[in-house]
């Protein structure tokens, strides 16, 4: 029986390796643009290599995608330097910080050090979509947005409770410049309750400011 067997699993094979040279050369062009045809293979499982692989390269063509968009973002706004009052007046309460290009920089530097730089970044995102007049470009800013800071499946993510995101994905349905507001509100928010207060005791915010203090007065 065994015998039997490995004859009838070589006859299959045999009639795999001969097939027709339009249905070999079919095969082949999918392949080379990266079609989901499996390799050959006598089991069922979801397990295969090749799933792995395509799976993998999906992967990566996300992550790319969300590279390539993080390239267009500036590492800072352009600002002339701070003086020292300015400085001195971001410690007076977040929404002055949060007023000047200076110091939405240097809230934005202490942000990359604790990792929630997105935080950030999505409200300035906001703030631009807000500027938007045009139809078509605020439909696309704001699927850009979600895809960027809303999505799951991005890692610049922000936290956001599942009330906002009822909100958010009713407004999508036809975005606005106000489609995210409500999260833009919350996002704020924690940034003034969260990060606000480690940045105004931090060696970023102390360096400039003493920096200032130092410089001499012309």
């Amino acid at each position: 029986p065994m015998g039997s067997e490995r004859t009838e699993m070589r006859k299959r094979q045999m009639s795999m390796t001969q097939e027709t040279p339009g249905t070999a050369q079919a095969q082949l062009s999918t392949g080379n643009r990266g079609s989901n045809a499996c390799c050959f293979c006598w089991c069922c499982c979801c397990s295969c290599s090749c799933l792995t692989v395509r799976n993998q390269d999906e992967e990566r063509a996300r992550r790319t995608s969300h590279e390539l968009q993080a390239e267009g973002i500036p590492n800072c706004e352009e600002s002339p330097a701070p003086t020292l009052e300015e400085v001195n007046a971001w410690a007076q309460s977040f929404d002055k910080l949060m007023l000047t290009p200076a110091g939405r920089n240097a809230f934005r530097e202490f942000l990359r050090t604790e990792f929630s730089e997105e935080n950030m970044l999505f409200w300035m995102a906001c703030e631009e979509l807000k500027q938007e007049s045009n139809k078509s470009v605020i439909e696309e800013k704001a699927r850009l947005i979600y895809e960027d800071y809303i999505s799951i499946l991005s890692p610049k993510e922000v936290s956001l409770d599942s009330r906002v995101r009822e909100v958010i994905n009713r407004n999508m349905l036809e975005p606005s410049q106000h489609t995210f507001d409500d999260a833009q509100l919350q996002i704020y928010t924690l940034m003034h309750r969260d990060s606000y207060p480690r940045f105004m005791n931090s060696a970023i915010y102390k360096d400039l400011l003493q920096s200032l203090s130092e410089k001499p007065t012309e």
